[in-house]
């Protein structure tokens, strides 16, 4: 956590709060703490800093560290560390095309964030949700935080989903020029989203030039939730300018590693009818000109099928320069309920295998990335060590979701798709920190 060595840290930068519907109503600042810390996650955003109810609660739970704009909670021991960051939902017209693009914000101190939401109480209603949606331009949302601060950092986020996404193929954009328009060049980073892998995203030229970064976007404090997505990063200070510095320089010394679900676990990555339960990959869907064969009616473009629009690289591409190195993963709850063959990640069986786990190796990130199968397999049982070492070597398949299904686990070996493991490197987690 803070305490290491060159402040390694994993950070998740993009959850929210209770505020925000659909989210657990025990995301508070008590039980991110105590999972994230479960999980092995070092800074958390502190997510939907623009809802009034929560920014009080903010500024009552956390304080400030030294003046570095990293925050820590005022009554626990807990060793994870917070950064103010929110999400917003912009609605526009572009193109006689209604867009809608979800957006992180970052803020270095609760002053500036708190200014940023009186700017943006004119252009929504910032009480109704802790995602406010907002009738602005992407670029007007851009040039009224940053005109507040430099040091506001803003991303888009899981930039490929169906739905309020940059490339989103229902409400999104072919390029980020076309969304970000005269202040594009304020956009450092890209969140890759569930869906999606840096792979993947290799595969647009245009994208060189921007960080790849991941977050769990989790409306849950649960471990399959929070950090299923995380960034690695070797901060030069213990600060907010630290953080923002180390994932703009895209630099392999600083930005070390994406933690990345499989793609295919992404309820979006292949195109699909929930009501007729089809489903099928960007080849497939190509050829039935993306129409559900049972209905005839329009299918949800999964992301495999959106990239491959918009690629203009071959499958497997792998830039020459700035490629922050990534890993594969599933949260362990998930691994250990297909392992013993439960349905149900929050079966009693399955906490206790993995209680027993951080008994013995402290956080999830630990079991899942610095274990060996022995080890795993004297604190748990062989089936479970078998399926977190398959899924290290990419061998523990996933059947794709769609349409707003999650993908499912198959403990069978497979061979994995050579686009989402071309880079995909074997280390011990203990090599890092």
């Amino acid at each position: 956590m803070w305490a290491l060595s060159r402040l390694r840290v994993i950070a998740d930068l993009h959850i929210h709060s209770r505020f925000s519907q659909a989210t657990s109503m025990n995301m508070n600042i008590r039980e991110i703490s105590t999972y994230a810390q479960l999980k092995g996650l070092g800074l958390v955003g502190t997510g939907d800093f623009t809802h009034p109810d929560w920014n009080r609660e903010l500024k009552q739970e956390l304080e400030e560290v030294e003046d570095s704009g990293i925050f820590r909670p005022r009554s626990s021991k807990s060793q994870v560390r917070f950064v103010i960051s929110g999400e917003v939902c912009t609605v526009f017209a572009s193109d006689n095309k209604s867009r809608r693009i979800h957006h992180v914000i970052m803020a270095p101190s609760f002053e500036i964030a708190d200014q940023i939401s009186d700017r943006l109480r004119t252009f929504g209603d910032l009480e109704a949700d802790g995602r406010p949606v907002l009738s602005m331009r992407a670029s007007e949302l851009v040039e009224e935080a940053t005109s507040i601060s430099t040091e506001v950092f803003i991303f888009p986020a899981h930039v490929w989903t169906p739905w309020f996404s940059l490339f989103g193929a229902i409400g999104g954009f072919d390029s980020l020029e076309e969304c970000y328009e005269d202040q594009s060049d304020r956009i450092q980073a890209i969140e890759t989203g569930l869906s999606s892998d840096p792979p993947m995203n290799w595969r647009l030229s245009t994208l060189d030039r921007f960080a790849i970064i991941s977050n769990s976007d989790s409306h849950s404090a649960w471990p399959w939730r929070i950090g299923r997505e995380a960034t690695m990063a070797n901060l030069r200070e213990a600060s907010y300018s630290g953080l923002v510095s180390a994932i703009s320089s895209r630099k392999s010394a600083t930005m070390e590693l994406t933690i990345e679900t499989d793609p295919a676990y992404g309820k979006y990555h292949w195109s699909g009818h929930r009501k007729c339960g089809v489903s099928m990959p960007a080849e497939d869907a190509r050829k039935v000109h993306n129409m559900c064969p049972k209905c005839g009616r329009k299918m949800t473009k999964g992301v495999d099928l959106r990239v491959d629009e918009l690629a203009d690289r071959p499958v497997g591409f792998v830039p020459s320069e700035g490629c922050t190195r990534f890993v594969h993963l599933l949260p362990l709850h998930e691994v250990i309920a297909a392992a013993i063959g439960k349905d149900e990640p929050s079966a009693s069986s399955v906490w206790e295998k993995y209680n027993r786990l951080l008994e013995r190796f402290g956080t999830e990130f630990n079991v899942m990335l610095g274990s060996q199968e022995k080890d795993l397999a004297d604190a748990s049982d062989p089936a479970i060590a078998g399926a977190i070492v398959k899924l290290r070597s990419n061998l523990l398949t996933v059947t794709p979701g769609y349409n707003g299904v999650y993908g499912k686990i198959n403990l069978g070996a497979g061979k994995s798709d050579a686009s989402h493991t071309v880079t995909a490197k074997k280390f011990r987690l203990e090599d890092y920190l």
